[in-house]
């Protein structure tokens, strides 16, 4: 009898753990496609931007934290926005390398830039918080170090603000540069399937759960209005979405507004990454709970109840896993025999052919801002082979170290693994 209730309990569990992506993956689709329909369908492509009656100045700030590799490049696409009133405000947050140097070189050069120097590594938040500080404009633009900026950018997020007073942030479309690896030819699909899609599904249905750190646009009165970034969260860009959301600011994804950035090449700078990342969304989680005991902002439960889930679904895995395991290397007849939670019995095709749809519908979505994409299809078989596996097991690792992080510890800059593109040209110097 308790035997019978375990393999009933196994079961349960694990449909759990089938179901839960694939009914996400599907809502994901439908609310992108709805997203397309409403906001992309009729517009023109990102080249052409909108004509704006009003054309406020806009500042871009640029934070550097030991970018002498790519602060020429990086400004230099800053410095060439197709906008009428613009500066660009880069802060040295304490670099170790030739990046002082670098930008003060450039500013000598160019009007239009500013360069601010932080003594001390003090973290992407503060150092976002100085540029605001100093920046003349209403309206911020945060880019990071090793990002390519497109001209038209800054139109099609400042259309936003001007035609909607209550938008206090837009955030664009990140597209990656450097795919000379396999690590890298995925996430160029997963940035169209997984993060592009999830933001248009996010924005149909109610709210984004982040905007992207690498590419936002900012009201600076909203900003200063709930506190600027938090300087102890490891995710900055995560918590100030929140913290605009909770004020009663919208916040908006503008998919013609792109940038060009690197994304780490190697296991292990992919693994500090997406750790990074999940250790942020845990803080958050923690920092938010409360927002189920606030009627008034349930316009977010729906957020924090997939946060909260996906937390569980990922430890439940964890689980199935180790009893399935377990299952192998006991004796036969002392553990229940149970298949296996990694390709569930007579529903391993329709889950493959949901993960090949939702990469079709989103590379279809995104070709209107990325020739070629189409070519990166293949490569994305691998996906769930290689980065599922990592995202569960950095979620499963974040949460107990966000548990026992001590409270108000800065998040400071730690540098990134960049890719074969960066490595390549640091050597070619």
């Amino acid at each position: 009898m308790v035997i019978n209730d375990f393999i009933a309990l196994w079961h349960g569990i694990l449909g759990f753990v089938f179901y839960y992506p694939l009914l996400m993956s599907y809502l994901w689709m439908i609310g992108a496609i709805l997203f397309y329909w409403r906001n992309e369908r009729t517009q023109p492509l990102f080249n052409h931007p909108p004509v704006l009656e009003d054309t406020p100045s806009v500042s871009v700030l640029v934070p550097c934290f030991n970018e002498g590799v790519n602060a020429e490049e990086t400004i230099g696409h800053a410095l060439a926005l197709d906008y009428p009133d613009f500066e660009v405000i880069a802060i040295n947050d304490g670099s170790t390398d030739e990046t002082a140097e670098v930008l003060n070189r450039l500013a000598q050069k160019y009007p239009k830039l500013k360069v601010v120097h932080l003594a001390e590594n003090q973290g992407k938040a503060m150092a976002l918080q100085a540029g605001s500080l100093l920046a003349k404009s209403e309206f911020l633009i945060g880019i990071d170090g090793d990002a390519l900026l497109d001209p038209h950018a800054a139109h099609w997020m400042v259309r936003h603000f001007v035609a909607h007073p209550h938008v206090a942030a837009v955030t664009g479309n990140p597209r990656i540069r450097n795919r000379s690896t396999l690590l890298g030819r995925v996430q160029v699909g997963e940035f169209s399937s997984i993060v592009g899609m999830i933001k248009r599904a996010q924005r149909s249905f109610g709210r984004l759960f982040t905007v992207s750190g690498v590419i936002t646009a900012f009201r600076k009165s909203a900003v200063h209005e709930v506190g600027y970034w938090s300087a102890d969260m490891l995710t900055e860009d995560i918590d100030i979405t929140w913290k605009l959301q909770r004020a009663g600011w919208d916040v908006r994804f503008e998919p013609n507004a792109l940038v060009w950035i690197l994304m780490p090449e190697t296991l292990k700078g992919l693994w500090q990454q997406r750790l990074r990342w999940a250790m942020g969304g845990a803080q958050v989680l923690l920092k938010n709970i409360d927002v189920f005991l606030r009627p008034s902002q349930n316009f977010l439960w729906p957020l924090m109840f997939e946060l909260c889930l996906t937390l569980i679904w990922s430890y439940l895995m964890l689980i199935l896993v180790v009893i399935w395991i377990v299952g192998l290397v006991v004796p036969a007849g002392t553990w229940p025999v149970v298949g296996s939670p990694l390709i569930p019995q007579g529903s391993g095709v329709f889950l493959g052919a949901t993960c090949l749809l939702q990469f079709a519908i989103s590379k279809w979505l995104d070709s209107r801002y990325e020739k070629g994409l189409g070519r990166n299809y293949y490569w994305m078989i691998w996906y769930p082979l290689v980065f599922w596996v990592i995202n569960i097991a950095t979620t499963i690792t974040a949460f107990p170290k966000v548990l026992f992080r001590r409270d108000g510890k800065r998040a400071r800059w730690v540098s990134p693994d960049r890719g074969i593109h960066s490595l390549e040209k640091k050597d070619h110097e």
